[in-house]
């Protein structure tokens, strides 16, 4: 090979390795989306209606890019500070401050601005959001989410069933998890089939988004799970204010029946010494 051959060979390796070390457009096109729908979904749509947050669709057209990067990577200093756009978005959201989300950057920033103005270009962006039904929810409805949510039914993409972390009312006194929040009332807290449809489509908290990042819940999964958590918000099932109390109240009566038990062993090993200890001083010991 002479040396303009090696010459161009050089350049091509050294492009070559630069692309991949960047991970080349479409690789970082790919992970921006993810970071969008893992970070974001849960409270924005683009061009699918507002649900906690705004609808992102023509964001840029609303507030100056630099405004816009700023507020993605630290929205709390802004409210803090006072900017009027700001406490206006927290008014709308009522009173839900957006999270500053870790390893957030000016540069993550743009990138997100970036796909933002794509998918908005889009006549149907992949981010409109799941589309819920407003008909009535059946009893068919109910049941299959129940059976989801205690896992008698397992999620398609291999999630953890919801009982692990979380009770509802019907479930009875001690069941369901402890870990996560109870979800008797979830669906009134955020206000509605969308924004619980939004949020299980992509759990946003810190416990929940790892897991739930590669094993997403299937969209016909959401519906029958949204439909039960509206059923529970209705008002059946049982009162599940008494079960810590119940929990405590056996916890207690274990406690004071291991306590007897340890009491009385231990009363009888002193019996046998003592009666050892009569008979020897007695002499009857000895006979």
């Amino acid at each position: 090979m002479n040396a303009v051959g090696r010459r161009e060979r050089g350049v091509l390796v050294a492009f070559l390795g630069l692309f991949l070390w960047t991970g080349g457009p479409v690789a970082r096109g790919q992970d921006t989306a993810a970071d969008f729908r893992q970070n974001c979904v849960s409270c924005h749509t683009i061009g699918g209606g507002r649900l906690t947050g705004p609808d992102l669709k023509g964001v840029s057209g609303r507030a100056e890019r630099d405004w816009l990067v700023r507020f993605i990577v630290n929205p709390q200093a802004m409210i803090d500070r006072g900017d009027p756009y700001a406490l206006k978005l927290l008014q709308e959201s009522r009173g839900v401050v957006m999270p500053q989300f870790s390893g957030m950057s000016a540069a993550r920033a743009q990138a997100l601005l970036d796909l933002i103005a794509a998918e908005s270009e889009l006549e149907e962006s992949q981010f409109k959001g799941l589309q819920i039904t407003d008909r009535p929810f059946t009893t068919a409805d109910v049941q299959g989410g129940r059976g989801l949510f205690m896992g008698v039914q397992p999620l398609r993409n291999g999630g953890p069933a919801c009982i692990g972390c979380h009770t509802a009312k019907d479930l009875g006194g001690l069941s369901g998890g402890r870990l996560g929040p109870d979800l008797s009332r979830v669906f009134e807290r955020l206000e509605g089939r969308k924004n619980l449809a939004a949020w299980l489509s992509a759990p946003a908290t810190a416990t929940m988004a790892p897991i739930f990042k590669n094993h997403p819940i299937a969209s016909e999964e959401i519906v029958p799970i949204v439909a039960y958590l509206e059923a529970q918000a209705s008002g059946g099932g049982e009162d599940m204010s008494a079960g810590p109390l119940i929990f405590l109240l056996i916890g207690l009566g274990g406690a004071g029946l291991m306590l007897v038990v340890f009491d009385l062993a231990w009363r009888m090993r002193f019996r046998t010494v003592r009666k050892q200890l009569v008979l020897t001083s007695t002499g009857r010991g000895e006979e």
